[in-house]
């Protein structure tokens, strides 16, 4: 049942209760509990962890039927209705059949509905949850006049991934039309019982060692060089948006046989070995890891990281970004496995070395489509006027998120996202920021010719850089 309470004028709460088919415990999936050791480790920042979403309200629809929706959506998917303990045998998850979410109803008033519900996304976002006593997720439906026109949601990442969303989107759109979406047959609990089968249990065993034989190698540190005196707030997020970034990447792509995220991935671990002064990038790229049909349309985690290696060949840049597409489907194939026992290999190496492998540069790619298709499709030659239309800044802040650099390409359709998460001891503003534009820069000079390795510190505008201690 889903009852109003109050008038939505007055930014007034509902209760949407739901009656799930089943009820349950079981250990975490193995995308579960990398979430859970980033969410202990990350302590008052865990924030971080959050996933903001904005569902729009299609159609006119009353706020009935908008509560109903929302209540379809928590009984099909068990991960919307679990909340996570840790126990003395390890973490579990526990999947409640019954029970209530509260609602909150916010007026837009003169701010357009959409541009409101992200707003209150991200202010939902700005809490951590409460793992063992909350819900997975937080809601609050945005009105125009008292008619509902979003839904402005955070989600636990332990519950959810990116890709999970992007389904949900889809799965919502199905329940506004009153239709029935297909059957929701495979959640967390169950890909929690098949990764404990031999078969997972090998897979996980051959990704270590592929992990293993890389960081007995690797250098310990992502940057030569020891911390300066950090910025306040120490961890930042700057962004950029270049609608040339996306045109040279598709057409890269294109000219090269290879996927924009490897065009992408190639700039960034290019740009990134630049700075550190290396010429070998090691980075871990966030992988969906939904290769299993039974995953592709499961509303849960089972996300994790693949490790890269990029050794760029001297030929140039063109051939670098080839090399990054044939090295990320390599993290790929090893990125499934027990987070657990590729920690304990990582301490084993550590003690071996002296201490751990840094490995805190990531890569992210969170489109859902290789494409920008709303961007425009210049000719090659407009390409490079258009990167005055470029714009950067600083999009968030923690105190502690434990990234020295993360790179994450943005979901916009209609421009080129790319953002870079800085530990301002090692990467300070103004470099972060230089290293974006090094990336645009040196996509759209690559359109002309190819560049040589030894030129990007020059074509970027960045360089080795040397700390400020």
């Amino acid at each position: 049942m889903t009852t109003p309470e109050g008038s939505p004028a007055r930014a007034a709460g509902a209760t949407v209760e739901f009656h799930g088919a089943r009820a349950g415990e079981a250990t975490l999936t193995w995308g579960q509990r990398l979430i859970w050791r980033a969410v202990h480790l990350m302590g008052d920042s865990q924030s971080f962890l959050n996933c903001p979403w904005v569902l729009p309200v299609y159609g006119r629809r009353d706020l009935a039927t908008v509560l109903d929706a929302l209540r379809e959506l928590l009984e099909r998917h068990e991960t919307l209705r679990t909340t996570f303990h840790g126990t003395p045998e390890g973490p579990v998850q526990r999947v409640r059949r019954d029970g209530r979410l509260t609602v909150d109803l916010v007026e837009a008033g003169p701010e357009r509905a959409l541009r409101a519900a992200e707003r209150i996304a991200g202010e939902l976002s700005a809490t951590a949850f409460v793992h063992d006593a909350d819900l997975p997720l937080r809601c609050a439906v945005v009105l125009k006049a008292g008619r509902p026109m979003a839904l402005a949601l955070t989600f636990s990442h332990l519950a959810v991934d990116f890709q999970a969303l992007s389904l949900l989107a889809e799965e919502w759109k199905i329940l506004l039309r009153g239709e029935e979406p297909p059957p929701a047959d495979w959640h967390p609990t169950d890909q929690a019982a098949l990764e404990r089968e031999e078969s997972f249990q090998a897979r996980s065993a051959r990704s270590i060692r592929y992990w293993r034989a890389i960081l007995e190698e690797a250098p310990l540190d992502v940057f030569d060089h020891p911390p300066g005196e950090p910025e306040d707030p120490r961890f930042i997020e700057v962004g950029m948006e270049s609608v040339a970034l996306a045109a040279a990447a598709e057409t890269l792509a294109g000219r090269w046989t290879i996927s924009t995220t490897s065009v992408l991935l190639g700039a960034c671990a290019t740009v990134l070995a630049t700075v550190s002064g290396r010429t070998r990038a090691v980075m871990q790229l966030v992988h969906s890891n939904r290769r299993d049909p039974r995953t592709r349309t499961m509303i849960g985690n089972v996300g994790q990281d693949g490790l890269f290696v990029l050794d760029p060949p001297s030929d140039g840049f063109a051939d670098a970004c080839r090399e990054a597409h044939r090295a990320a489907f390599t993290a790929y194939r090893n990125a499934h496995y027990d987070p657990f026992a590729m920690q304990a290999m990582r301490e084993e190496i550590g003690r071996r070395r002296g201490r751990e492998v840094d490995l805190d540069a990531f890569f992210n790619d969170r489109r859902t489509v290789g494409t920008w298709p709303g961007a425009p499709r210049p000719a090659s030659g407009e390409i490079p006027d258009l990167t005055a239309k470029t714009r950067t800044y600083v999009t968030n802040a923690w105190p502690g998120v434990r990234f020295k650099a993360f790179f994450t390409v943005g979901a916009a359709t209609d421009t080129g996202q790319l953002s870079l998460i800085a530990d301002t001891a090692y990467l300070p503003r103004e470099t972060a920021r230089a290293m974006l534009l090094g990336v645009e820069s040196l996509l759209v000079r690559a359109l002309d010719e190819d560049v040589p390795l030894a030129a990007v510190p020059r074509v970027c505008g960045v360089g080795p850089f040397a700390g400020t201690a």
